[in-house]
Order: C-alpha cells, then structure tokens, then sequence
C-alpha cells in the first residue's frame, strides 16, 4: 500500500483565523469538490509564508465564498492573508499508485478557481 497525494488546492489565501472554533479549517465547497476532499476528511495545510504545516479536518464554507478560514489552536499558525497549500491523500494498492491521478485546483487572490487538472505521475491530462 502507499499513500498518494488526491487533491490538492495550491495558493490558496487565508480570509479568515478563528481560535475560539473547536478545530478545523472552513474551505469554500467549490474548492472542496474540484480538490476531492469530503467533509470531515483529513487534510494537510502548509502555509507558504511561514513554513507552518500542520493536519486538521476539512470543513465546508458556503459554495463560491472564497472562503478559507483556520480554526482552533491551529489558528495560531496562520495569519489573514497568507497562502496557503492543502492537501489530501488516499492510500491505494501498489499496483494502483503509478494510475493514480490527483485533482490539482489553483486559484486566484479571491480563492476562485483559475485551472484545474487532473495530473499523474506519468504525465498531465
């Protein structure tokens, strides 16, 4: 088994911290289905500014929102404004990890989608 990267929404900007939520990271639910992450679901977060990386679960914000925001203690990694990577993983069989093919989502200083593609190792499609 190996663990391969499935979505991935790429500089995406922070709008919003919140340390009094229980946890979390609230992400538009556009960006959520382009990127194959499901409610609940673990995710990585790497913040482009500061090197910061830490996992959470996802949580969806209103569809088309634009909205990404940092939740819980988590909260204190993460400044307004900054960029953001998230990434998702599924773990699959040997033999399917050279056809696995992530969602690769980026976008735009107002979190809009700007292209996305699915992509594997072996070339882009």
């Amino acid at each position: 088994m190996r663990t391969m990267l499935k979505g991935k929404i790429h500089r995406a900007r922070v709008t919003e911290v919140n340390l009094d939520y229980e946890g979390s990271i609230t992400i538009d639910r556009l960006l959520m289905e382009a990127a194959d992450i499901l409610p609940y679901e673990m995710v990585h977060v790497l913040d482009i500014n500061n090197g910061a990386r830490f996992e959470t679960y996802a949580i969806e914000a209103e569809r088309g929102s634009g909205e990404i925001c940092i939740n819980g203690a988590a909260a204190r990694l993460v400044s307004e404004g900054d960029k953001v990577i998230i990434l998702s993983y599924s773990v699959v069989a040997e033999g399917e990890a050279k056809s696995n093919q992530p969602k690769l989502v980026y976008v735009d200083e107002r979190n809009a989608i700007v292209k996305d593609k699915v992509s594997s190792l072996w070339g882009e499609k």
